[in-house]
């Protein structure tokens, strides 16, 4: 088969892209499009598609109450799912390249329990502390819970089975510690702890987007750019030795890029699972597996499976709500069996 190919190049930045990416992620921007005018115009006030697009812009609509209830409620609860699926659908996919195991995801190699350890730890233990305490504390439980992993899976170089397999061990106990919180906490504070652990967008503000933007600005440009070392690890240390990789840098830094985007989505909006499976899967088979066009066509996927989720989970069983993280559980669970089932026959 013929593949044609989009080659960008600079003094600093090389890309070599398959030419449909441009064309998928045109199809992808279009149709997560659609899906945030209907996830910002359904609820209990639904609002005409016409008349979302003509308040975003700042267009007389003729209803005062629109501007409220689109920019004040809705617009920042879909800007917030959006990007959170991003920066998981990037962490999967350069998880997945660094472990070469197209099963690997930051909720299964202990990323988000770290992170969600820290946070329900917080809220239980210690409920009075200050808001922004919360997603400063699950985000330095991605970072520390990756550092770990990546120390104990050393031996004279990192390990990307060994990494697997202490992700795993790590997150059996980080989710057995969150379970004696649990257990043992107060009933109010315990309530609002698996809320958290349920993975949730609900009132969501412009303060969470704007907390979140920056770890995308810096952290996706990142991934962008060492797309191409993340090509070469995917061939095998000695292979990508061979080709001038730094092989232990290079991993290193794509592990705190894809913990820190992790860890920033699971401090935004809780445990939200299987994201950054689904999104990188669904991408090589609409683009490849080059990671420099796979790495945006995943995180658009990525954020319009939450997008759509939190969608799906408003409007399946109204007026009452599902979190979204609950709904992307029930669509991940058998796909990942089916992953299972697809990998064993080969």
């Amino acid at each position: 088969m013929k593949v044609d190919w989009l080659v960008i190049r600079s003094q600093t930045i090389s890309f070599r892209i398959d030419q449909r990416v441009p064309f998928m992620l045109l199809c992808l921007a279009a149709v997560i499009g659609v899906a945030m005018v209907m996830n910002v115009g359904r609820g209990e006030y639904p609002i005409a598609p016409l008349d979302i697009v003509k308040t975003i812009l700042g267009l007389d609509t003729g209803n005062p109450d629109h501007a409220f209830v689109i920019n004040t409620l809705r617009l920042p609860r879909t800007l917030v799912a959006f990007m959170v699926g991003v920066a998981l659908a990037i962490s999967g996919t350069i998880f997945q390249g660094i472990t070469r195991n197209p099963l690997a995801d930051p909720a299964f190699i202990g990323i988000n329990s770290g992170a969600n350890l820290v946070a329900v730890t917080i809220i239980v233990l210690f409920p009075s502390a200050p808001i922004f305490a919360l997603p400063l504390s699950a985000f330095a439980g991605a970072l520390l819970m990756a550092a770990l992993i990546y120390w104990l899976a050393w031996n004279n170089g990192s390990s990307p089975l060994l990494f697997i397999l202490m992700g795993v061990g790590l997150s059996e106990i980080a989710v057995a510690f969150i379970s004696l919180l649990i257990t043992f906490g107060e009933i109010s504070n315990v309530s609002d702890a698996l809320v958290w652990l349920a993975g949730s967008v609900y009132g969501r503000t412009w303060e969470q987007v704007f907390s979140l933007l920056p770890w995308l600005i810096v952290f996706v440009p990142m991934a962008l750019i060492l797309a191409r070392h993340l090509n070469a690890l995917n061939l095998g240390d000695d292979v990508a030795k061979g080709l001038g990789t730094r092989v232990e840098w290079q991993r290193g830094l794509l592990v705190l890029v894809g913990a820190a985007l992790a860890g920033a989505s699971v401090a935004t909006a809780g445990n939200i699972r299987f994201v950054g499976l689904i999104a990188p899967h669904i991408g090589r088979q609409l683009v490849g597996p080059n990671h420099e066009g796979l790495i945006p066509t995943a995180a658009l996927l990525g954020g319009m499976i939450v997008v759509m989720a939190d969608l799906l989970g408003r409007i399946l069983f109204a007026p009452i709500e599902i979190p979204c993280g609950v709904v992307t559980a029930a669509i991940g669970a058998p796909y990942f069996l089916y992953l299972l089932i697809r990998n064993r026959k080969k």
